[in-house]
Order: C-alpha cells, then sequence, then structure tokens
C-alpha cells in the first residue's frame, strides 16, 4: 500500500517552541498553523477545496463574486494621530474608532471559531531601515500562500524572534453590518493607523491583502522622507536603475520584466536617500490573453509550481489554462515569487534611478507613442495619471474613457497627492533622472478605428531611451500637448512617431486630440494650488 503524504501541519512557529496570537487578541479554538512553506500552504488548500491544482502545477482560486478590488470598502480610521495627515474624501473614508472596535472584536470571534487558522509572518520593504513587519492571519491556506509569494519571506533562523509591528486580519467568509460596523456593504478593507492593524472581509479577491499594505506604507514612507511609488523598477548592464509608473493595463510588468535587464519589483518600490527598494517579494501580473511568444518570461511562471492564478479558466480535459477566457473575469492575475523571473535582483533593492517612465494607454489615438519631459510636464503628468479604458465595456459607450489617477495610483494614497508629486519633484533634481512619457494605447485612430501600438516597437523605444540613444536626437514638439517628441528611433518606423501622421483624416485627429487636451485641463483643476510652472506644462492646444 502507497504512503499517504500528509500537509505539514505544525501548530508552532517555525524556529521556535512557543507561539501565541494573544497580540492579535485572538484564542483560536482549532489548528493553528504557523508559516507553512509554499508547498504545505498548497497542499492544505486542495485539502481544504479551496482551489485546484492546473496543468503543470500552479494553484487555481476562484474569488467570485469580487475579482477586483473594492475601493469603495476602504476605510481608515479617523482618530487624533494621524487625522491632519489623511487626505479625508472618496478614497480615504473616514470611520470612527468605535466602529473600527465592534467590528475588531467581531472579526476576531469569527475567526477564533475557525477549525484552522493560517499565520505568514511577512516583511514589507527590502530595505530593513523602513520595512515593516507583518503578521497575517487567514483561515484560508491558499491566502497565506498569496501573501508568501507577495511579500519578503524572513530566514528560517528569524522567525524566531520576529516581532509584528502590523497585523492583518483577514475574515473572508465574514460579512460586516453596515449598521452595527459602519460599513457600505458587507465587504470592508478597513486600515488602523494608530493600532497598526488592517482587517479584511468579505472578499476573496487576494489583491485586497497585497494592496492594503501598499496603502499603509504610502502613509508611513514618507513620514520618514521615503517616496513611495506604484512602479515597477528593474536594473540595466551598466547598474542603471529604471522606474516605470503606470496604471493596470498600461505594461507596467510586461515592460519592467526584461531579460535584457534585471528586475527589481513589477509593482510597488520605495525612494529613499540611498536609491529604490521593492517593498514585496513576488509579482502580481494580469494574464488575460497571456502567450509565450508575447511575454516569455511571465509566461513561464504560469507554468510553475507555487505561482498562484486567480479566476483563469481550465480546460476541463487538459486542466491547461485558457488565457483569453474572460468568462469569468477579465481582470485575471498570476501571483508568483520574484525569484521565478529568471533575471532579478535578490535583494531587492537599485540605486537612485537614472529614467523614469509614465506608461499610458492612451485610447483616443492623439497622444505621441514616446516624449521626453520637463521637469514641470513630469509633475504634471504625475499628477494627472492618465490612462484611458476601452470602450465597449458598458452598453451606450461607444468611446473611450478616459481616467485620471493621480500619482498613477490615487486610490492607494493616504496624504494629498501634492505631498508625493513635491517630493518626487525633488528627486529628480537632486538625482538629474530623465523623466518620459510613452503611450503604449492606439495608433491611428482611436480604439476601434486605429490599432494598439506594437508591444515590439514599445520595446524598442523603451530600450534606446534606457541605453540613452534618444538623449542627442532632437525632439520636435507637440502642437497640442507640447511635448518634446524624438523624430527617429532605433527599430521603429518614423512615421509611427508622428501621432497625427498616422491617422486618415488629420481633422478628425486635431478634434480629438483638443477634446482629450480639454479633458486634461478640467481634471487639473483639482490642483489649483500647484506651482504656476506646473500648471503651465499641461496641454497648449
Amino acid at each position: 500500500m502507497a504512503t499517504q503524504i500528509k500537509p505539514q501541519s505544525d501548530t508552532r512557529r517555525r524556529g521556535t517552541t512557543q507561539a501565541s496570537l494573544a497580540g492579535q487578541g485572538l484564542a483560536p479554538s482549532g489548528t493553528v498553523h504557523w508559516n507553512l512553506v509554499a508547498p504545505a500552504l498548497i497542499q492544505h488548500a486542495v485539502r481544504r477545496g479551496e482551489g485546484r491544482l492546473a496543468d503543470r502545477g500552479p494553484f487555481v482560486s476562484v474569488t467570485a463574486p469580487h475579482t477586483g478590488r473594492s475601493p469603495n470598502d476602504k476605510f481608515v480610521v479617523q482618530e487624533p494621530s494621524t487625522q491632519a495627515d489623511v487626505d479625508w474624501g472618496k478614497v480615504n473614508q473616514p470611520i470612527t474608532p468605535d466602529k473600527f472596535d465592534l467590528l475588531l472584536a467581531d472579526v476576531q470571534q469569527a475567526l477564533n471559531g475557525q477549525p484552522e487558522l493560517f499565520v505568514e509572518d511577512l516583511y514589507c520593504g527590502a530595505d530593513p531601515a523602513y520595512r515593516l513587519a507583518v503578521r497575517y492571519v487567514s483561515p484560508n491556506a491558499w491566502h497565506m500562500a498569496f501573501v508568501r509569494n507577495m511579500f519578503i519571506r524572513p530566514e528560517s533562523a528569524e522567525l524566531a524572534g520576529f516581532a509584528p509591528n502590523f497585523t492583518v486580519l483577514h475574515a473572508p467568509e465574514f460579512q460586516a453590518d453596515p449598521a452595527r460596523h459602519g460599513t457600505r456593504t458587507g465587504t470592508f478593507i478597513v486600515l488602523n493607523l494608530a493600532k497598526r492593524m488592517i482587517l479584511i472581509g468579505g472578499t476573496r479577491y487576494a489583491g485586497e491583502l497585497k494592496k492594503a499594505m501598499f496603502t499603509v506604507m504610502n502613509y508611513y514612507m514618507p513620514k520618514q522622507g521615503v517616496l513611495s511609488m506604484h512602479c515597477s523598477a528593474n536594473i540595466g548592464p551598466a547598474g542603471d536603475t529604471a522606474l516605470f509608473f503606470g496604471l493596470s493595463g498600461t505594461g507596467k510588468t510586461t515592460l519592467s520584466a526584461d531579460p535584457a535587464r534585471a528586475l527589481i519589483g513589477d509593482d510597488e518600490h520605495g525612494w529613499s536617500s540611498e536609491g529604490t527598494f521593492n517593498y514585496e517579494g513576488g509579482c502580481y501580473a494580469k494574464v488575460i490573453n497571456l502567450s509565450p511568444e508575447s511575454e516569455p518570461d511571465i509566461y513561464r511562471t504560469t507554468q510553475m509550481f507555487g505561482t498562484i492564478l486567480e479566476n483563469v479558466v481550465l480546460d476541463d480535459d487538459s486542466l491547461t489554462v485558457k488565457f483569453e477566457d474572460q468568462s469569468i473575469t477579465e481582470n485575471t492575475r498570476a501571483s508568483y515569487p520574484l525569484n521565478y523571473i529568471e533575471n532579478h535582483v535578490p535583494g531587492g533593492r537599485g540605486g537612485h534611478p537614472k529614467h523614469i517612465v509614465f506608461l499610458t494607454a492612451d485610447a483616443f489615438g492623439v497622444l505621441p507613442p514616446v516624449a521626453k519631459l520637463t521637469r514641470e510636464q513630469a509633475m504634471y503628468y504625475f499628477l494627472s495619471g492618465y490612462t484611458a479604458k476601452v470602450a465597449g465595456t458598458e452598453r451606450g459607450v461607444t468611446e473611450p474613457q478616459a481616467t485620471f489617477s493621480s500619482c498613477f495610483g490615487a486610490v492607494f494614497l493616504v496624504w494629498h497627492p501634492t505631498k508625493y508629486a513635491e517630493m518626487l519633484g525633488r528627486l529628480i533634481d537632486e538625482h538629474g533622472a530623465n523623466v518620459w512619457l510613452v503611450n503604449t494605447g492606439w495608433s491611428g485612430g482611436p480604439y476601434g478605428v486605429g490599432k494598439r501600438m506594437k508591444l515590439a516597437y514599445t520595446r524598442a523605444m523603451v530600450h534606446a531611451l534606457l541605453e540613452g540613444k534618444l538623449d542627442a536626437v532632437v525632439g520636435k514638439p507637440d502642437p497640442v500637448f507640447g511635448l518634446s517628441v524624438p523624430t527617429a528611433v532605433p527599430g521603429v518606423p518614423s512615421e509611427v512617431l508622428d501621432p497625427r501622421g498616422t491617422w486618415n483624416d488629420p481633422a478628425a485627429y486635431d478634434a480629438q486630440a483638443k477634446k482629450l487636451a480639454e479633458m486634461f485641463r478640467k481634471n487639473f483643476e483639482k490642483f489649483e494650488g500647484a506651482d504656476e510652472a506646473v500648471k503651465a506644462a499641461g496641454p497648449t492646444g
């Protein structure tokens, strides 16, 4: 008879003989699994029916009905020690300490009654001078495998003395009562910066576990003089660091995972007086329509055990992933450790960036594919955080929808956006970074008429600017947006560089460009207090 292999089930913390959740206000009645490694967590997840294994070994879980973040259900506790710092409003909705305490007590009670709890002690921040020591607690093994992928895993010897200075309590099946707890719905992501605690519930979507900590870092890092950034980062052979800012779908993960450059991280970083550092130890890539030809490095991770795939569809017979299938959601994701990318930076740290790239997917088809920005333009486009969503996602929507997200991550900011922009401007001045705008969106017309910029062209532009090949190229001013557009880029047809020339109807381009320029101006009205030179750096046409 074959020997049955049982999942690792250690009720102690690895590396010590004692472990307690008393510091988190928990007294579990069931089994507590401490700091299990990925294979053990996946074994437990399969045993518990939390998902299944796909061909080649990645774990697949479906998080419906929530297949994306719930930003309208995020709250920040309004209390005296942080009240003056927070930019209160739609992003940072206030909740009272009393309501938080009620919710905390009910979440603790729900977790205490679980037959099993899984605990992971992890670091957020690759620079020891700034990192947080975070304790995650969840009833689900796969969610703890996710955070183990996404954050920095302490060495076994470190776990014995691990002292968390932040706690995340995760109760995905627990539904809040809006009348009792002060939430909007049964779903909640509540940050208490004074108590250094996050409560997450009413949603299985794993991205909440990652982004909630990013929001926390966006509060604490500026207090220590560190710019907190929603960007990817990599390093070239000459030791030159580059940052890539961009909203979802603009190519941030794709363009930073470059075989010719070592990946620092794909999403969240700090920029301190010593250089840049990753907050995470893993990557969280969109995988809709993923192919081995277009994105070989990322595709390879989806064929590996330990990777977690969210909301992808499997072929019933072969259990292979149908990356093109959007029947669950368009927001399909892969979570994998950073070392699954062959060319990565093990320490998660780099120098001061030589180049900063703002990525936008302009579905209006009017922004130039690449342009160099002045310092003031960099501040303007950073505060604007523009991209565009394509038409056809809702009934009656027949044209692209402009999206402005300050600092390319407004929903994760805690301070007012101008604080982050001022820090960026100061760091650009101090370290002489070049700033570029790269449009990965449409050319030759808007969505539905033109075509998406070829990835090969975008890669060629990015390689050229990172290698300094555009430094001496004379720029041509864009008549509407006032940006300096290179007239030649190696590997890119010259006609592609002039967006107006790619349209069959130049008059239609002019009208569309003026329309987008007016959207920029209208959006920037909320930054009326910005420096006059920055306000003047916007569209001129």
